[in-house]
């Protein structure tokens, strides 16, 4: 910076011709210098909108050739777009905005990389000092414009060329700080000023710094090793997870690996009550994935209340089995949740230990504990109907729903995330909506023997940016990536349909088409208000056509009608296989009747649960 004696308000110098054209270069030699760090930390991704003054680090990235630059037009499109790469692939991804607005536009993204644990580096660039605060076009204030969600914040100031000996330390630590830092994996801000001339000659000022030896990164932060420690973990086992116990366990996103988590289940004799995101819906013994549905069953809800619950990784989005954990804690029953994120996950502050160590660990070192105690292990008849009861009802439960909702009959919401799930390849990856949708998964996605990954944005459980968002897992995955949103979720990021000569990508997206917010049609305001009313301030009925909005940009359409007359599963075969992207539009009933669909399902349970009811509470009480 070059300043005279006073603020930057009352006196600033401006730079010569010659020093201008020596900024120019020595941005340029910055640019090339922190995108070939990022490349040889691992960095794979970077997504770029059109700005001027962020044309150094965007053309230093596209000369680069190591890593994929993708082009967004709307910012907030390419946030989530470097969003869903960075949840595929576990990587950061680039995300380079100008200066102004285009930077703001980035903060729903950012924070639900700070509130999921999704690493993401956002480069915004800026003006320079002498143009702030003086009337400036398109400038405003970035100093730690995204808040406290960042995990690292720096701003380097303009470049030159008597720092060159820290811009590698720079990028390889904005890397380390995404990903492995001790507030765990996130988003990292660097707002980068450039000043015109926004073109150089890297060489005329020695180009690019010099890096590692052999390509390595010039700073790295093993990932920490979160072990619990023999201590506190013996201090949890006994007494607690106990074989004696009956407990449960539930699994959510970042549960750690299924064959660890039912080890864990096995040696304890535990269910797993486990949702779509934890990679255990498959048909394993003593999975429950029909927990929303059993649990609504006040006699099969009071007949199973557990002595301890086991959370490994995120909750259930369901507010019934939120209810039951609730309820087994007001009765005293130790509430343990066990997660490497750094974060304090416990909303209903239900938790009597919240431990910090990867899950995976937390599973295989509890069961080599057990196994070492000789008087452990479950009873044969205690432990054993405690969990037959549970699997009882789970398989009634199952039944129930497959007869529902099985078959080639025209699709409701439930039918369409049952039928779904059921459907999708083995090795592609679901990603769902907030909102509706990840309930109706959560729900009726039964288990199968090769699950597809699911993925959703539960950090702040917003439905903006979820199409980008699966944008970006198709970009990092490479394989089939097939999205369930609703139609208002579709709308809300219509801009993500915008194509920039970016190569296809194998997304399909299905937009579950009910003409407005499903959700509200099951909250208290679709009672309590006037139709006219709710249908205005809530439901809000889009008045364009979905099918109409996707094919106007281009993309392939497959409009399904409510008759059932085109089978869901032969379009998902052929948009799965095609590896272009695809809309499928799905008509469905209108919302009031979703809410009876809904109603008829689990009363369909709750009718079959008089055996599975009894068992369970003489189950409880032998």
């Amino acid at each position: 910076m070059r300043a005279g004696t006073g603020t930057w308000a009352t006196v600033v110098s401006v730079p010569t011709a010659a020093e201008s054209r020596r900024d120019g270069d020595g941005q340029a030699a910055f640019a090339a210098t922190l995108v070939d760090e990022w490349v040889r930390c691992g960095v794979a991704h970077a997504v770029v909108c059109p700005g001027s003054r962020s044309t150094p680090l965007v053309v230093a990235l596209a000369a680069q050739g190591r890593l994929a630059v993708h082009v967004r037009l709307d910012e907030r499109s390419a946030g989530f777009t470097a969003l869903g790469i960075g949840r595929s692939s576990g990587r950061p991804a680039l995300v380079v905005t100008t200066s102004g607005t285009a930077a703001a536009e980035l903060h729903a993204a950012v924070v639900e990389a700070d509130l999921s644990g999704v690493p993401l580096i956002a480069c915004t660039a800026d003006r320079p000092p002498e143009l702030r605060g003086v009337g400036a076009p398109q400038t405003i204030d970035q100093d730690h414009l995204f808040g406290p969600a960042p995990r690292w914040y720096f701003d380097p100031g303009v470049p030159d060329v008597a720092t060159r000996s820290v811009w590698r330390s720079l990028a390889a630590r904005s890397v380390a700080e995404a990903t492995t830092g001790p507030r765990g994996p996130g988003p990292v801000h660097l707002n980068l000023p450039f000043r015109e001339p926004l073109l150089g000659d890297q060489e005329a000022v020695g180009g690019v710094a010099p890096g590692r030896p052999g390509r390595e990164p010039w700073h790295t932060r093993p990932t920490p090793d979160l072990h619990l420690g023999a201590g506190p973990l013996a201090a949890l086992v006994d007494g607690v997870l106990d074989p004696a116990n009956r407990g449960v366990i539930t699994a959510g996103a970042g549960c750690g690996e299924p064959e660890a988590v039912l080890a864990l289940a096995a040696a304890l004799g535990w269910p797993v009550l486990a949702e779509p995101r934890s990679g255990l819906r498959i048909p394993a013994g003593g999975v429950i994935a029909t927990a929303d549905a059993l649990l609504r069953s006040e006699g099969f809800s009071a007949g199973h209340r557990p002595d301890v619950v086991l959370r490994l990784g995120e909750r259930w989005v369901s507010s019934v089995v939120g209810r039951f954990l609730a309820a087994a804690a007001g009765d005293g029953a130790p509430s343990i949740v066990v997660g490497a994120g750094a974060g304090w996950d416990d909303p209903e502050r239900e938790a009597t230990a919240v431990v910090r160590c990867d899950p995976t660990l937390f599973c295989r070192e509890a069961v080599r504990y057990l196994g070492e105690a000789s008087d452990r292990g479950p009873d044969a008849g205690e432990a054993g109907s405690w969990l037959a009861s549970w699997s009882a009802a789970e398989e009634g439960a199952r039944r129930v729903i497959t007869t529902a909702l099985g078959g080639e009959g025209p699709l409701s919401e439930p039918s369409l995330a049952h039928r779904l799930f059921a459907r999708v390849p083995g090795g592609a990856t679901v990603v769902v909506s907030s909102s509706m949708p990840v309930r109706d998964l959560e729900a009726f996605g039964l288990p199968r023997s090769d699950p597809p990954r699911v993925v959703a944005n539960r950090g702040a459980n917003g439905i903006d940016g979820v199409v980008s968002t699966a944008w970006g897992v198709a970009l990092a995955s490479g394989g089939p990536t097939v999205a369930l949103v609703g139609d208002l979720a579709f709308l809300h990021d219509v801009s993500a349909l915008v194509r920039t000569g970016d190569p296809d990508v194998p997304l399909t997206v299905v937009v579950a088409d009910n003409g407005g917010g499903g959700i509200f049609s099951f909250l208290p305001p679709a009672a309590a208000l006037d139709p006219p009313l709710f249908e205005r301030l809530f439901a809000t009925p889009p008045s364009c056509d979905v099918a109409a909005v996707a094919a106007g940009f281009g993309w392939t359409v497959h409009d399904l009608g409510d008759d059932g007359t085109d089978r869901l599963e032969d379009v998902l075969d052929r948009c799965t296989a095609g590896g272009s992207p695809a809309v499928v539009r799905v008509r469905l009933p209108d919302r009031g009747e979703n809410v009876a669909v809904h109603d008829r399902i689990h009363a369909a349970v709750l009718a079959s649960m008089g055996e599975g009811v009894a068992a369970g509470q003489q189950g409880r009480g032998s």
